[in-house]
């Protein structure tokens, strides 16, 4: 049996008092679904309702990773900038790519 690729996405979740949490998963649906009903991080558990926000699919694990590294370094206002601007991922490409040694 041929293995499967799973594409990784970068998402952010919008808790009820408005604090974000940056995460990365293969199907962002069924891990928002589990951050909602409190089988999630535990950040996010009794911090509802929550709102998911923004999402992209990013393609590999190592550059997910980075995105989300870059993301939880940002400022709360330069998060929300991303999250008005909805960023394609080119964008995060271009951002996140590994530099040339």
């Amino acid at each position: 049996m041929p293995s499967q690729r799973h594409e990784w996405s970068i998402y952010v979740v919008r808790t009820a008092s408005g604090a974000l949490y940056t995460g990365i998963s293969t199907d962002v649906e069924r891990r928002f679904d589990q951050h909602a009903n409190g089988h999630g991080a535990k950040a996010l558990r009794g911090r509802g309702p929550l709102a998911l926000v923004y999402r992209v699919a990013i393609g590999d694990r190592a550059l997910a990773q980075r995105v989300e590294h870059a993301l939880k370094a940002l400022a709360k206002a330069d998060k929300e900038a991303v999250i008005v601007a909805q960023p394609k991922r080119r964008y995060w490409l271009r951002v996140c790519a590994p530099r040339p040694g």
